[in-house]
This record gives C-alpha cells, sequence and structure tokens, in this order.
C-alpha cells in the first residue's frame, strides 16, 4: 500500500508559460493529476467513487511557489493524504528537483453522494492497512478571504466553454484558475508570487456567464467569480 505516491515529469512546452517556465494554473494541473492517479491505486479513484454514488469535491487548494521549474527541467513530484477528520479530508504535494522544495502545496477534499448532494463521512473510505504520513506538506493555513466584493467593478467576464467541463459535469477546478489568470495582462502575470489559494464555492456549468471582481490587497490580489451574484471561486494571489 503506497501512502506516497511519487513520479518523474519532465516540464514540457504545453504547460509552461510566456516566461518559459510551469505556468500557475498548470502547476494546480500537475498536482490534480497524480491526486487522481494516487486516488485510483488507493481504490479511490473517479471509477471506483461513481460505482459508490461518490465523488470527490475540492473545497480548497494552496500552492506556495518557492520557484517555477522551467521547460525541459526533470522534476520530481509526489503526493500523500493526510489522516482524515470526519468529513474533510487534506492531501499533500510537493514539487522536488536536485532535492530543493519548488513548490509545495495542499487540498482540502470532502466527498458527495452525487444522489442526494450530500455532503458523507470519511470513514472506512480509505483502505483500512493504509499509514497515513504525519507530516503535512504546507504547513500555512488555508487563506481567508473576505466574501465581500459588492463595491469593487466589474473589470472582466468569461463564458464557461464546452472545454473547461469535466467528468463530473461542471467547470473543472484548474479551468477557473486558467480563466482568472487570463483576466491579467501579460505585465502583471510577471509580477512575483509566493502563494496562490482558491476557494471553491459553487459549481458552474457550460454557457454560464462568471463576472470577475478584485481588490488590492497588502501583497497581491483578492479575486471573486460569481454567477447571479453567487460566488463560485474566491482566489489570492500574494
Amino acid at each position: 500500500m503506497e501512502a506516497v505516491l511519487e513520479r518523474t515529469l519532465e516540464i514540457g512546452p504545453s504547460i509552461c508559460d510566456a516566461s518559459g517556465k510551469l505556468s500557475r494554473q498548470d502547476a494546480f494541473g500537475v498536482f490534480m493529476d497524480i491526486a487522481t492517479a494516487h486516488a485510483t491505486r488507493l481504490g479511490v479513484g473517479p471509477d471506483e467513487m461513481f460505482a459508490r454514488d461518490l465523488f470527490w469535491l475540492t473545497v480548497k487548494t494552496k500552492l506556495i511557489f518557492h520557484s517555477r521549474p522551467r521547460m525541459g527541467q526533470s522534476v520530481l513530484v509526489r503526493t500523500w493524504p493526510e489522516k482524515p477528520e470526519r468529513v474533510r479530508c487534506v492531501r499533500s504535494y510537493e514539487m522536488m528537483s536536485d532535492g530543493k522544495t519548488l513548490i509545495a502545496g495542499k487540498t482540502e477534499w470532502a466527498v458527495m453522494n452525487v444522489k442526494t448532494g450530500r455532503i458523507v463521512s470519511l470513514e472506512g473510505l480509505f483502505p483500512e492497512e493504509l499509514c497515513f504520513p504525519e507530516r503535512s506538506a504546507c504547513a500555512e493555513p488555508f487563506a481567508v478571504i473576505a466574501p465581500d466584493f459588492a463595491t469593487e467593478e466589474e473589470y472582466a467576464s468569461y463564458h464557461v466553454r464546452s472545454t473547461d467541463i469535466d467528468l463530473g459535469g461542471h467547470m473543472n477546478n484548474v479551468a477557473y484558475i486558467r480563466a482568472v489568470l487570463g483576466s491579467f495582462s501579460s505585465a502583471e502575470l510577471k509580477q512575483p508570487v509566493r502563494e496562490m489559494d482558491a476557494i471553491f464555492r459553487t459549481p458552474c456549468f457550460e454557457g454560464e456567464l462568471l463576472g470577475f471582481r478584485r481588490k488590492r490587497t497588502k501583497s497581491g490580489w483578492d479575486i471573486c467569480t460569481a454567477k447571479d451574484g453567487n460566488a463560485s471561486l474566491f482566489l489570492r494571489m500574494a
């Protein structure tokens, strides 16, 4: 039973931005991919969950960028689930090169019954023989973002496209990040970002229109995406 899954990845051009480095949105994608692979090995992957009328929900994700790998660079990516609570669990991520941490992060998950729409207990979900690692890759807490953006002007909008939709039938988590970062100019995206926190609130579906509002903080930006006045995502870039 692999408590920790490790994979070597070469950073290809399709996941790099204009800097020639792993893009920030694709860093989220790399960690999502290895999390899914590990969940499948543990018997709680998408197919196994759907067979039980269950679906993994991403509640929050936090990434710490120490540095981003360049195109062609080989990195070690690893992930592990931390010991779950009753209805929430955290999964840790690390991206390493030459023994140094490039990117670290974590995601808070919940499990929903797709027939009832209710969050269910995690008791008995993971294999009994799984020994959860005691350490977390990211000791920093998830961000707390004030939900009041009503006084901020809408600076951009985005129609949810067919290519944004995932297996769950709604907008993929990484698609949110890509859409928000795409609302910034190239000059703005050149500014250093050490941390990104994504807090997912309500699902979005193909054809829906999202409005983007943002406000300056001492260290970066807080952004809210919403449809019909209801927040779908809060994102902090600091």
